[in-house]
This record gives C-alpha cells, sequence and structure tokens, in this order.
C-alpha cells in the first residue's frame, strides 16, 4: 500500500493525547476540522524553541491546536496572545491549553482581529513570533500589522497558503485566493523579509523580519 509522505512521517511520532483532545473537541463542538496539520504543528514547537522566542501572538486560535504546539516552545515564563473571533472557540481553545499544563502563558483576545491588532499596537506590545490562521482575505493586512508589532529577527508563520489547491488554479479569483497570492508574493519579494514557502500539506509560508530593511 502506498501512502502519502506526509502520512508516512505522521506516523513516525507517538500518539499525541493533549492535541488529540483538542480533534476530539473541536468535533464535539461541530466547528471546522480546519486545525493546522500535525507536521507543521510539531514545526511551530521547533521554531519556537530554537529562535529562543519568549514572546507569541497567534491570530486565530480555533480549538487551541496550534497554540498547544506554539506554547511548547516557550520557556516557562513566555507568554502567547492569541487572537479569536468567536467566544466560543476562545473558551475552548483556552479549556484545551489548560489541560495541555500551559494554560498560564496564554492569554485571549475575542473579537475582530484587526481590532486587536490596534489595540496592542497602541500599548506597544512586541513580539518574537507571530503565527497567522485565520480569515483569508485578511493575510496581507496581518502581515502588515505583525511586521509593526514585530521585535528585530522575529518570525512569521502562515498557514493555508496553498487554500487546498485554489491558490495556483489560474480559474479561481475569488477574494481569498486573490488575497493569498498577494501574501504569497509578498512573502517572497518584500525586501524587509527573508522569505520561504513550504508546499507540503495545504502550503506553510515562513519568513524573518528586518526592521533595518
Amino acid at each position: 500500500m502506498t501512502i502519502l509522505p506526509e502520512q508516512y512521517f505522521d506516523d513516525l511520532y507517538r500518539r499525541d493525547s493533549d492535541l488529540e483532545r483538542v480533534v476530539e473537541s473541536i468535533r464535539r463542538a461541530g466547528m471546522p476540522e480546519i486545525s493546522v496539520a500535525a507536521g507543521y504543528g510539531r514545526l511551530l514547537t521547533f521554531l519556537v524553541a530554537i529562535t529562543g522566542a519568549r514572546s507569541i501572538l497567534e491570530i486565530g486560535a480555533l480549538g487551541g491546536y496550534s497554540g498547544i504546539c506554539l506554547a511548547r516552545g516557550l520557556p516557562e515564563d513566555g507568554r502567547l496572545i492569541s487572537l479569536e473571533l468567536k467566544q466560543e472557540y476562545a473558551d475552548i481553545a483556552k479549556d484545551n491549553m489548560t489541560a495541555a499544563g500551559h494554560g498560564s502563558k496564554a492569554e485571549y483576545l475575542v473579537g475582530d482581529a484587526s481590532e486587536s491588532l490596534d489595540k496592542l499596537a497602541l500599548k506597544d506590545n512586541r513580539f518574537d513570533f507571530f503565527f497567522i490562521d485565520a480569515d483569508k482575505e485578511n493575510y496581507p493586512n496581518y502581515l502588515e500589522a505583525c511586521i509593526a508589532l514585530a521585535n528585530e529577527g522575529a518570525i512569521i508563520a502562515a498557514d493555508n497558503t496553498l487554500l487546498r489547491g485554489k491558490t495556483i488554479d489560474d480559474n479561481k479569483q475569488g477574494p481569498s485566493v486573490l488575497a493569498i497570492r498577494q501574501f504569497n508574493r509578498l512573502i517572497a519579494q518584500d525586501s524587509r523579509l527573508m522569505g520561504v514557502h513550504l508546499p507540503a500539506f495545504d502550503g506553510l509560508a515562513l519568513a524573518k523580519i528586518n526592521l533595518n530593511k
């Protein structure tokens, strides 16, 4: 039997009861089952850990899957601020984060992400790591907001840059697709960023911010 490379590597890792709990809670609540891929979740933990990030901003909490992955890479006194549109989702994410042992690291801001980003900027918050996994039409706007809130050398990661193949299909011209294409170009070409695109799963963009450019 032939399996996908992603599945082969996923099968090498031990079962993760904390993340399985998240998946089940999302299913039980009838939420969209669109958490970051397991392989990219492990990558997020790895990146946070090796960069020494102490402060993370997550745009889009859903059920807390990516939040747990991010928090695992933080030191004990690290912090994660997660923006979530829906109170119900934020509550589930917080419960899952607490069950995984990272509740003290996480704070959830509920409401429109753009408004929350403006409030964070007014309070002069700065972050070492960003993860974007929210409404796709605003990805370019979120990118600019992250750059404005970044410490020098901060890392940006963003999920779903392929939109299940729509991004590379010229027949698809909807607003989300156009926004993701613009975002992908910025990751590749913006002089303030050192960017790379990973084509596995549904696509992941990574960039290091250079504020001196």
